[in-house]
């Protein structure tokens, strides 16, 4: 069938990995729009493709390896190629995040990862786990050289076996085994230390969403001392795609203080929770003095380490349309 020219028995069969292809793109590209786009080229490659199906690996095996070399030539593309960017604190000194390394991140929403993996304990669950696709890791990984992320993809989180990796990339076994050995070594030094304590939840746990009810109630009063008892004190804040850092609770409360408080105050806020990469996350609004309506600011994404934020990631507004998210009432 799938050789026979049936265009629309291929795109039925083709659709059904969709969404999983377009995560597996993210991963390799750190972009969502990207992703977006590629998906589509992605399943017209196969369809041009589709008398070289052999049967020798599984269908979805088969579009992977497609989607991974479109993601290598969009890499390999003199228009695409981006070098991760030296990060600044707010000082204008040097500084190390992953994060802020990356400036063409951006982030997931949910409902979308929900749509890649519907049902638990299939293969396609691995693929959204929270430690394989929460924002850290994003980053981490676009540190890679782009074989060695396909590498790394390929093998611990998609689940294929070394010789059908070494086959899709047309690498030996040898190569992709030390590819492999190679990236691990670099997300090690890339990723948080608690990395390991994530494990593979597809959900904020209990205690994240009601930190992130407490984060929503404080920002909607512009809370400052609210606020702040809510961070670590060594919470950071970055801001893709600027490759700026600000390190620790003050320098982020010196941050937010000139916009939510005083004469230069924006206005009343509007947060609306959101989950993003697994993750609690706000999209942030503002109804400024004498306008009548409110307009999104951002997006804040959290990283919580034992009951306080760790980390803050912040978008701009501009995804929220894809997202589904109006302006609150």
């Amino acid at each position: 069938m799938l050789r026979s020219g049936d265009e629309n028995a291929f795109a039925e069969l083709a659709e059904r990995y969709r969404h999983e292809l377009r995560v597996h793109l993210y991963r390799m590209l750190g972009s969502f729009t990207e992703a977006e786009d590629l998906v589509q080229e992605t399943l017209l490659r196969a369809w041009r493709k589709r008398a070289d199906f052999a049967g020798r690996s599984t269908f979805r095996a088969w579009l992977y390896g497609i989607a991974t070399h479109a993601a290598l030539d969009t890499l390999a593309s003199p228009a695409r190629r981006r070098e991760v960017t030296s990060a600044l604190d707010a000082s204008g000194g040097p500084a190390r995040s992953a994060v802020a390394e990356v400036t063409w991140l951006e982030p997931y929403p949910d409902e979308l990862l929900d749509l890649a993996a519907p049902a638990d304990g299939e293969p396609e669950a691995a693929a959204i786990a929270r430690e394989t696709i929460e924002l850290a890791f994003l980053a981490a990984i676009q540190h890679l050289p782009p074989r060695q992320r396909a590498v790394l993809i390929l093998r611990d989180v998609v689940g294929t076996p070394a010789p059908e990796t070494a086959e899709t990339l047309r690498m030996s076994v040898a190569s992709v085994k030390s590819a492999l050995q190679r990236a691990r070594a670099t997300l090690r030094e890339q990723l948080p230390p608690r990395r390991a304590e994530w494990g593979a939840a597809t959900t904020p746990s209990d205690s994240e969403r009601a930190l992130l009810r407490r984060y929503v109630d404080a920002s909607r009063r512009a809370d400052l001392s609210a606020l702040s008892e809510l961070l670590r004190e060594d919470a950071r804040q970055t801001m893709p795609p600027a490759h700026l850092v600000f390190e620790g609770r003050a320098a982020i409360l010196d941050l937010w203080r000139p916009v939510l408080t005083g004469e230069s105050a924006w206005g009343d806020w509007r947060p609306v929770p959101l989950t993003l990469n697994r993750m609690p996350a706000v999209a942030n609004h503002v109804r400024r003095p004498g306008e009548h309506s409110f307009s999104p600011v951002n997006i804040d994404v959290l990283r919580i380490e034992d009951g306080l934020i760790a980390e803050i990631t912040t978008f701009g507004p501009e995804l929220l349309p894809r997202f589904g998210q109006g302006l609150p009432g």
